[in-house]
């Protein structure tokens, strides 16, 4: 029973987000608005049971058939994505680089960070 209520936790954080989406007619995907809201709720609670965490950790085990649906719904798509292609393939490229690029510029700000604090505390 504790899986259960706690994949039920996770499950209501994940409606939550999803009401309050559709409430505030905000543009972000109900999942993100939850799992940001559950977020808050962590460190709150300075950290996640450790139910919720072994929950948690059995979905990210079987990560990989949360893609069926995706791939499911490309190739129900493909004469479009045929159509679009060169957006698609613009878009997927600009993005990857512009990740790349904020996720090295976020590494060294941390490092800097990381470095002043080791600094401070001699």
């Amino acid at each position: 029973m504790p899986l259960i209520r706690n994949l039920t936790i996770l499950l209501v954080f994940q409606l939550i987000g999803e009401t309050g989406v559709h409430l505030l007619a905000i543009p972000v995907p109900g999942p993100v608005l939850g799992m940001l809201l559950l977020l808050v709720a962590l460190i709150v609670r300075r950290g996640p049971s450790k139910g919720l965490d072994e929950a948690a950790g059995g979905l990210l085990g079987h990560l990989s058939l949360l893609f069926v649906p995706a791939g499911v719904g490309i190739m129900v798509h493909v004469s479009r994505i045929g159509d679009e292609w060169l957006a698609i393939s613009l878009t997927l490229l600009l993005s990857t680089v512009l990740t790349m690029a904020v996720t090295a510029w976020s590494m060294q700000g941390m490092k800097r960070l990381m470095a002043a604090r080791g600094r401070g505390h001699d």
